[in-house]
């Protein structure tokens, strides 16, 4: 026994100093010679790759200086992240393609249109875009990035000049910069000496919310659909620009697996992705195999893995003519670690992602004819698929807000899909769109397939397991009136100039201005007006004034009695209506058809203080949601408490506070569950969500009556538990639920149907009167997405929303996610509902 550990200590110290002593050549390929006025990582980071992690300003001073040094490279600035870095982008070929870049981009892209049978792509070169790291603790692709990209400016000799002559490579070194300077500083300042590998190194175990997504916490591998953050937004520019045939996401797994690359679980494939696209991703997945046996990495394929939702880097190129490859390399979350497979060392996760990216190129450079041919046949065949498909098209608008449905056609927009306005107010299939609030987008598109994938509602799979969410319908996620139509006969001028959003107010008034709550950033406008310290009420009833109907929680600010004078309160509203993009009207009298202006059916709004639980026990995903929204849509200020000092905050100065989902039940102490019932006693507003329902629950909140299924598992073997289990995961789908629009929650809504994005299995019972459930599930809720049958039974008619009154404050919960992904623009009023009315309860 005494010997088989002093062994194990000797192995570690082995690999440990190997670690200390790795060299460049430790991942370069062997019998290939660089040109010495390259410069190498080293001589310009100050350490080897993976020496050290790489810091983003460091990474990106490397490909700078490449790009200065090597007439193979050049490199753009496609933007800025939140925090301000540089969303790099490098193109590399050779010296003769630099010099025919755009002609050979041009062409490229023309092989995907009218014509492109015509072109001869014999001589063509391949596109294959390489992007690394896109959750910021998975940082051996970027550090990969390092070498890589050394290799493709400084290896001489005829086989990297082949494959630069015949191939465009579009180099994303960091997708995610400002997490992976987040994990580099953490993973560097806990680096001993004496590399430690004991799992239970604090290295090993980033504290909260940790170096995976990006500075709002977004988990940037969900947005290549949505695109809403600023990294997506440039990658997603480029991708359209030059339609890569081949896209790599080079990302991290458990310590104890090994290395994953594409195709994924062959029955979890999305129905609109054509099966040659796997049966060329299993081929180039041959190169892979053989530059990993070579170098003696074990590693796996068709396992675990999906290409279902789009909104994947791995998944998005498939439905787009491109083929999409996921690597997955078992992480050592620091610079060495034990695991199942012997001590991991980060040296060796980062030369994994390196042989990987050379065997990408290799495999793209002897299929380029194949690959090549395959993407000009994709858009030959889908452009014949929307020209011969009944539905024409769609419509999707809301009357009395515009903004919801601008910022669907944007999110068109980016994906180079093309829209039109709206020929004239019509009403389609019982719903009613306005000119000017709705857009019609036709079928017979480049690539229809794309804006199905966005549109369609789809409830029947083949397989009940899902690695993402089984659900991402659009206009059901913007809360829009859409349908089908037959015909493009109620189609306007296509759109070709898309413009923002504006927004005015209409008169000049002594007495009162009105604004209706269905505009997306009216909570915007009504938290300017009360941080200026102005007045305002908002209306429990409908009402018409002066020929306009108006919708319960119309905004009005009377004139009188207000810290401003007339004209200055004339031009602050301008300025308010501009910013916030919603119309705002002056009216000259009180007296209505309904309640009058000074009806006490009008109740004051008072101004807003909003705090949010953050820190340990608490989902990064759903505050950051919960954040960016506030900072960025709504120009709110909100306040993130740790959980870590929770207890020592004084809650009084605040109106409200958001407990976001947890990991589990224990969110906060019982401590600090007697402080904010005390707080809310005295008149504060709790908000939770998910489930914090059994946090609720177990602290006397709340009385909560969950519906609970009562399954048990029959005739399932041993090795059937784990998709048996998975199959009653709801991992997102949508769901339909009746919306009382007279009930405070329900204000800014025209519908009296909401459709609702669900990831959870908590079912609420009902109250068992109707006015106390504003929002309850129909008898028939699925709208699109997986749910099992078990679920299904249980999720009809329950309620996903409670409020109670406690004391002279309110007690608040959601059990779906009103925030998800920052895309889920329909559902966001609900929060902001909650927060400016939530009194009124």
């Amino acid at each position: 026994m005494k010997k088989k550990v002093l062994f194990l200590l000797i192995f570690a110290s082995l690999v440990v100093t190997a670690q200390n002593d790795v060299t460049l050549n430790y991942y370069l390929p062997d019998n290939v010679s660089y040109d010495p006025s390259v410069p190498t990582p080293k001589e310009i980071i100050g350490h080897e790759v993976g020496e050290w992690h790489v810091t983003h300003d460091k990474l990106a001073m490397y490909m700078q200086i490449l790009a200065e040094k090597s007439d193979r490279i050049t490199i753009e600035n496609r933007g800025s992240t939140f925090e301000g870095r540089p969303i790099l982008l490098l193109t590399v070929t050779s010296p003769e393609n630099h010099q025919n870049i755009e002609k050979i981009r041009q062409d490229h892209i023309a092989l995907t249109e009218n014509g492109g049978t015509a072109l001869d792509i014999s001589q063509m070169p391949i596109v294959v875009y390489q992007g690394f790291s896109i959750h910021g603790n998975e940082p051996s692709g970027s550090n990969a990035a390092l070498a890589y990209a050394y290799h493709l400016a400084a290896a001489q000799g005829p086989e990297i000049e082949e494959t630069l002559n015949n191939m465009v490579i579009l180099l994303d070194p960091s997708f995610n910069p400002d997490g992976l300077q987040r994990f580099a500083y953490w993973a560097n300042v806990h680096r001993s000496q004496n590399l430690n590998p004991d799992p239970n190194e604090r290295e090993y175990h980033e504290v909260w919310p940790g170096g995976r997504t990006n500075h709002y916490w977004f988990d940037m591998n969900r947005d290549w659909l949505p695109v809403q953050l600023p990294e997506s937004r440039a990658r997603i520019e480029t991708f359209h620009k030059w339609l890569p045939n081949i896209l790599t996401d080079h990302h991290e797994m458990g310590t104890n697996s090994t290395f994953f690359f594409q195709p994924g679980e062959p029955s979890r494939v999305h129905p609109l992705t054509p099966k040659i696209n796997q049966e060329l991703t299993a081929e180039i997945g041959t190169y892979h195999a053989k530059a990993l046996d070579r170098i003696g990495s074990l590693y796996y394929s068709e396992e675990n893995y999906d290409d279902y939702y789009y909104g994947k880097g791995s998944t998005f190129p498939d439905v787009n003519g491109s083929i999409g490859i996921l690597f997955e390399q078992g992480s050592s979350r620091g610079h060495i670690q034990e695991s199942e497979n012997g001590i991991l060392t980060f040296p060796f996760t980062v030369r994994n992602q390196f042989t990987t990216a050379l065997s990408t190129i290799e495999a793209a450079k002897n299929m380029r004819a194949k690959i090549l041919d395959y993407q000009r046949k994709f858009y030959a065949d889908v452009k014949n698929e929307g020209a011969r498909s009944k539905v024409k098209g769609y419509i999707f608008g809301d009357t009395k807000d515009r903004a919801r449905a601008w910022h669907l056609a944007e999110i068109l927009n980016r994906h180079k899909l093309r829209f039109h306005e709206l020929a004239g107010d019509v009403t389609v299939a019982g719903k009613r769109f306005k000119k000017g609030a709705a857009y019609v987008v036709p079928m017979n598109q480049k690539n229809p397939r794309l804006l199905k994938a966005m549109f369609e509602k789809r409830t029947a799979f083949t397989d009940s397991l899902f690695y993402d969410v089984s659900a991402w319908t659009f206009p059901l996620a913007f809360n829009l009136d859409y349908t089908e139509v037959s015909s493009l006969a109620n189609a306007g001028d296509e759109i070709t100039d898309f413009k923002p959003l504006s927004g005015s107010v209409f008169g000049k008034s002594n007495y009162a201005y009105l604004f209706e709550w269905q505009g997306y950033y009216t909570p915007k406008a009504l938290n300017m007006i009360l941080q200026k310290g102005l007045r305002a009420k908002v209306a429990k009833s409908p009402f018409t004034l002066e020929g306009t109907n108006y919708d319960y929680g119309t905004i009005m600010v009377p004139v009188q009695n207000q810290k401003m004078d007339v004209d200055a309160l004339h031009d602050f509203l301008q300025k308010v209506a501009k910013q916030a993009k919603i119309e705002i009207n002056a009216v000259t009298t009180g007296l209505t058809q309904g309640i009058d202006l000074g009806s006490n059916d009008f109740d004051p709004v008072k101004k807003q203080n909003v705090a949010i639980l953050v820190g340990d026990g608490v989902r990064s995903y759903d505050a950051g949601e919960i954040w960016h929204l506030f900072d960025t849509r709504y120009d709110m200020k909100i306040t993130k408490i740790d959980t870590r000092y929770f207890n020592s905050v004084d809650l009084s100065k605040y109106t409200d506070l958001i407990l976001p989902s947890g990991w589990g039940s224990q969110i906060l102490d019982k401590e600090g569950a007697e402080k904010i019932k005390q707080w809310v006693r005295s008149g504060g507003t709790v908000i939770g969500y998910r489930n914090v329902a059994q946090w609720f629950k177990k602290n006397e909140f709340m009385k909560l009556e969950m519906k609970e299924d009562t399954l048990v598992a029959k005739d399932i073997s041993y090795d059937q538990k784990q998709d048996y289990l998975g199959a009653q995961v709801t991992g997102g789908a949508i769901f339909e639920a009746k919306l009382d629009r007279s009930h405070p929650i329900g204000y800014g809504y025209t519908n009296d149907k909401i459709s609702l994005f669900r990831n959870t299995n908590i079912y609420l019972k009902p109250e068992k009167n109707s006015y106390d459930n504003p929002i309850q599930y129909t008898n028939d809720p699925l709208q699109s997405g997986y749910i099992s049958e078990e679920n299904e039974e249980l999720i009809k008619n329950s309620v996903p929303f409670k409020v109670r009154r406690l004391g002279r404050g309110r007690v608040i919960l959601f059990t779906d996610n009103t925030n998800f992904r920052a895309f889920w623009y329909g559902t966001n009023k609900l929060l902001m509902n909650a927060i400016f009315f939530g009194q009124m309860m």
